[in-house]
């Protein structure tokens, strides 16, 4: 009798197995390839997001930089403080576009930088660009509201030695805020055996990366900023100084209103969602957050959204130069039109 329940509890507990093996291959079944996971996030978004994104960056705004550049060096025979701001100003982007098709074709096909070379100079032009493109507005909204005061264009620093100087040193500034990168990029692709390429917000390194990125968001973008809203807020009040003073609208300085108020507003849109989440994404990968894996997987595809959306001040600037006036619009499209009907001209006579 004791052999019998001895048979039947083995049986029972053979079979209760069996249903728990039964459920976990069901389970196993439901959790097929094709269900989304927290982790997959970030692959997807540089796949179906980054990837056509910075292709359409390029495609609109390498052209746009490129006549930019040419414009100036060839329609423009003599050029004023503001003209160098604008013309670094666009070689900047221009160099930093010629980035985006090696990245735009890694995330497409799924793929990460194997060059060290590239990865490195790759992501040094990105923030170089990014912090020299805003250093550049502050400069070119200062130079409109000491024109504004100086009409005469007698102040030193609308002279253009002064702006090449200045424009030099902008340089030296940026370079010197980003050189610390470099280091955070060796390190990181060191502990990788030089394989994998990581962004800014994912580097491990010696240098503290959540502090440094804290120190380049205040010095690279707060300050700036500030330098931005201050010209506009100067510009606005000398011009209400003006009208109350002549008793009509003066519509001549209307315009270097709009550029500062308008180069003040695109960066404070396009870069703050940018800065906030780089911080909040390094934070989050920090021990003494505590988070759970898929929260800093959603911390992190937020980040990825803003990125691209920094990266537009490359395709909205070119707007400024034409805004700018100076005779700049009308030179280039007197050159264009030339260009234009000695082709038209050649055809004919073949």
């Amino acid at each position: 009798m004791r052999g019998w329940r001895r048979e039947k509890e083995e049986k029972d507990e053979q079979k209760k197995d069996e249903e728990e093996k039964a459920v976990v291959e069901g389970t196993a079944e439901r959790q097929s390839p094709s269900t989304f996971s927290c982790t997959e996030i970030d692959d997807v978004l540089e796949r179906y997001y980054l990837s056509p994104f910075y292709g359409i960056e390029f495609c609109i705004g390498f052209p746009g930089n490129l006549l930019v550049v040419l414009g100036y060096i060839f329609c423009l025979p003599e050029w004023q403080s503001c003209n160098i701001y604008l013309f670094n100003l666009a070689v900047s982007d221009l160099i930093f576009l010629c980035t985006l098709p090696r990245l735009s074709y890694l995330y497409a096909n799924d793929q990460s930088e194997t060059s060290p070379f590239a990865c490195i100079t790759n992501r040094y032009v990105l923030h170089v660009n990014l912090y020299s493109s805003i250093l550049f507005m502050v400069w070119l909204s200062m130079d409109r509201f000491l024109l504004i005061r100086h009409p005469t264009r007698n102040h030193y620093l609308l002279k253009p030695q002064t702006a090449l100087i200045v424009s030099g040193l902008s340089w030296v500034a940026v370079n010197v805020e980003v050189a610390p990168m470099i280091s955070l990029m060796v390190n990181d692709l060191q502990s990788r055996n030089w394989s994998h390429c990581k962004d800014f917000a994912s580097l491990e390194g010696d240098i503290n990366v959540f502090g440094y990125s804290l120190g380049l968001t205040l010095t690279g973008y707060l300050l700036p900023l500030l330098g931005l809203c201050g010209f506009y807020y100067q510009i606005a009040h000398l011009l209400r100084v003006q009208e109350r003073a002549v008793q009509r609208r003066t519509t001549s300085y209307k315009q270097p209103l709009r550029v500062a108020a308008s180069a003040a507003v695109m960066f404070l849109v396009i870069y703050t969602p940018y800065h906030v989440l780089r911080n909040v994404r390094i934070a989050s990968r920090q021990p003494w957050a505590g988070l759970q894996q898929c929260t800093r997987m959603y911390i992190e595809g937020l980040y990825i959204i803003t990125r691209p959306l920094a990266f537009l001040h490359s395709v909205i600037n070119p707007a400024f130069y034409f805004l700018m006036g100076d005779k700049f619009r009308e030179l280039l499209l007197a050159k264009i039109r030339k260009v234009v009907r000695k082709t038209e001209r050649q055809r004919g006579s073949a």
